[in-house]
């Protein structure tokens, strides 16, 4: 099993892809409970939703399931959101708070190690490794983490979720001229909703990456389900009418954090 898809792009832009993968070892599969096999809490078909948006963009992907090991979770443990309900590195249940382990089967801290290893390590490998190769071309990277989540789970937060969750961490992760541009584009996206860190500020990986100091940005986002599946239960089905009018405000965005990130690296030079 390969943990991490890669392809390596020209542009200054990266995506990353640390959700949308399905991929369980047959040891870890057994140990799941019926409710676990579902692999309900997956990032369903985003990297096709945006699969060729942003010619040149590089792309690095997990294959392997958020329950194998969280990709976008502190390799150390540490909490996210403090206070508020979350999962954690190698969840135990799943975004309603329903177990997804067999009685007796959940990781040990000797497990959580070992995937630590054979997972979560080789993907921010190969994820650092590709925004060193940028930033080396263009002296800038930027990071766009891409995520997507039920827009209804009251175990996780309250209502409906807006369409476009934008995570800045408050604005730390990025330069305030790339949140802007992906504030101002989602506001132009007529029928859709959005907010700049609502319920998800950035992940792990926006908050670790991000250092925009150094030239190195960081934006997540987190799409509601709503605007691209068909139904946001099993079988989690694509709907091509719903992802392409999505699709336009989403190469809207990639684009345009792809012209300031030159723009950017130019002043810079």
């Amino acid at each position: 099993m390969t943990p991490v898809l890669l392809h390596q792009g020209t542009s200054p832009l990266i995506l990353g892809l640390p959700h949308t993968g399905t991929d369980v070892p047959p040891a870890i599969w057994e140990r799941l409970n019926d409710n676990g096999k579902l692999l309900a809490d997956t990032d369903w078909h985003i990297h096709r939703l945006y699969d060729g948006l942003v010619e040149g963009a590089t792309t690095v992907r997990a294959t392997f399931h958020r329950y194998v090991i969280d990709a976008n979770r502190d390799p150390a443990g540490s909490s996210l959101y403090p206070g508020q309900n979350t999962t954690g590195l190698v969840p135990e249940t799943d975004f309603d708070g329903l177990p997804i382990w067999k009685d007796g089967q959940a990781p040990t801290d000797a497990d959580i190690a070992g995937r630590v290893e054979a997972f979560h390590a080789p993907y921010h490998h190969a994820l650092a490794a590709e925004i060193e190769r940028v930033q080396a071309i263009h002296g800038y990277a930027v990071l766009y983490d891409c995520h997507s989540i039920r827009s209804q789970i009251p175990f996780l937060f309250e209502g409906t979720l807006p369409d476009f969750n934008i995570g800045t961490d408050m604005g730390k992760t990025c330069d305030p001229a790339i949140e802007k541009i992906v504030v101002d584009t989602v506001a132009e996206a007529i029928g859709y909703t959005g907010i700049l860190n609502g319920r998800f500020k950035g992940g792990w990986t926006t908050r670790h990456y991000g250092r925009p100091q150094e030239g190195i940005h960081a934006v997540q986002m987190e799409l509601a389900q709503s605007t691209h599946l068909a139904t946001e239960t099993p079988p989690f089905a694509y709907d091509d009418a719903k992802a392409e009018r999505l699709r336009v405000h989403l190469q809207k965005i990639l684009s345009r954090i792809d012209i300031a990130a030159r723009q950017l690296a130019q002043g810079a030079s």
